[in-house]
């Protein structure tokens, strides 16, 4: 039943024409490039956030891994 939703639902060029028409209206044509440009960075940011995460994680096994055999041989 949703997979029937969701094909019921391709936008053709028509509907497409009146989303942009009815977004020009209510942000201006200044406004659109403007928020364009927020949204790039936005996701830019969230991207490099995803990749200093991803970055973190594998410094900080090797630094427990490395710790661990010193605190075995110690204790």
């Amino acid at each position: 039943m949703l997979g029937t939703a969701i094909a019921m639902f391709s936008p053709g060029p028509l509907e497409l024409a009146i989303i942009l028409t009815i977004v020009l209206l209510i942000f201006g044509g200044k406004r659109i490039p403007e928020l364009a440009r927020g949204l790039g960075k936005s996701i830019t940011n969230f991207k490099s956030g995803l990749n200093e995460e991803n970055e973190d994680e594998p410094e900080t096994t090797a630094q427990q891994e490395a710790e661990s055999p010193s605190k075995e041989k110690a204790g």
